[in-house]
């Protein structure tokens, strides 16, 4: 069964626009558990544009469902996921002016500093995830890397869905069932959204996991936040 994972980046980016607690971040992840979201993920970026780092233990106190950290790994960001501890690490290659992700690791290139990075994780009992493109050379170097989990990068996708919804899907189906075969688990995400989530989630086999933001949190300024997740969790059981 997948589960629903709401990104709260941009809950934080609304609130960050007055300087106030409005909305408030922790009141808005206990209410997306009770409306039936099964994870929260947060992605702080080094400018702390959405989520902030002084935000982290506070949320990783009342969340009580999954508590997944997105970001990419650099000194401050591994300190601070190996103090708050979350049940899971999504490791991304963004650049610190990063407007948002927009591509997988190159898990060739950077074999030596995920590996390392990686075990510290692990050690530490935390999953780890890492941000990754639909491409087979790179699924076979998240293999050698030891990660528990690979996250599509599923922006392709979601740019070519009405163009041609089979074949914007055909190298995730072939590179899933690929990764399957290596014992990786998989998560995904990136502008999913109500119109494409079930094609993606019904083609997909073992998906474990969407990590959704941007779309439900615009979709929840006209359906409301309880419905949207109702939406959303709709697509995906």
């Amino acid at each position: 069964m997948t589960r629903l994972s709401v990104n709260l980046n941009k809950v934080a980016l609304i609130r960050n626009a007055r300087g106030s607690n409005l909305p408030d971040l922790v009141q808005v992840a206990k209410d997306c558990e009770r409306f039936g979201a099964e994870g929260i993920t947060v992605h702080p970026r080094p400018d702390e544009r959405h989520v902030t780092y002084a935000d982290i233990p506070l949320l990783k106190e009342v969340v009580s469902t999954e508590f997944n950290i997105e970001g990419n790994p650099n000194q401050k960001f591994l300190k601070m996921v190996l103090e708050n501890k979350p049940h899971q690490c999504t490791l991304v290659p963004d650049a610190p002016d990063a407007l948002t992700s927009d591509a997988g690791w190159d898990t060739i290139k950077h074999q030596d500093f995920l590996k390392e990075t990686i075990s510290e994780l692990k050690s530490a009992g935390i999953r780890v995830s890492i941000f990754i493109d639909p491409i087979k050379e790179m699924i076979e170097g998240a293999k050698e890397v030891g990660t528990d989990r690979i996250e599509f990068y599923t922006g392709p996708y979601a740019h070519d869905f009405h163009k041609n919804k089979d074949k914007a899907i055909k190298p995730y189906i072939e590179s899933a069932d690929f990764a399957s075969e290596l014992g990786l688990g998989i998560n995904a995400g990136h502008d999913l959204n109500l119109e494409n989530l079930r094609f993606f989630s019904s083609n997909i086999n073992n998906l474990l996991e969407v990590s959704i933001g941007h779309a439900l949190i615009s979709d929840a300024l006209y359906y409301g936040l309880h419905n949207t997740i109702q939406l959303y969790l709709k697509q995906i059981k």
